[in-house]
């Protein structure tokens, strides 16, 4: 995960007073990697070529996105 994103991290749960160690850095990375596979699994099987933000509630798995 790149340092950005976890100082980004650290930063927004402390903001609520929760302290954040590496081994659940790591596994929020994991997290975040198994939902962007299942986002793109959601593209291919809704047929999308190109995720615009239009489009975008087919990669969250939300109803038609009106």
């Amino acid at each position: 995960m790149s340092t950005i994103y976890v100082k980004k991290l650290r930063e927004t749960f402390k903001k609520f007073g929760v302290q954040l160690p590496a081994t659940t850095i790591n596994m929020i990375d994991d997290h975040f990697d198994r939902e962007i596979y299942r986002m793109a699994a959601r593209c291919k099987h809704g047929n999308v070529k190109r995720l615009t933000p239009e489009l975008f509630w087919v990669a969250l798995g939300k109803g038609s996105g009106e």
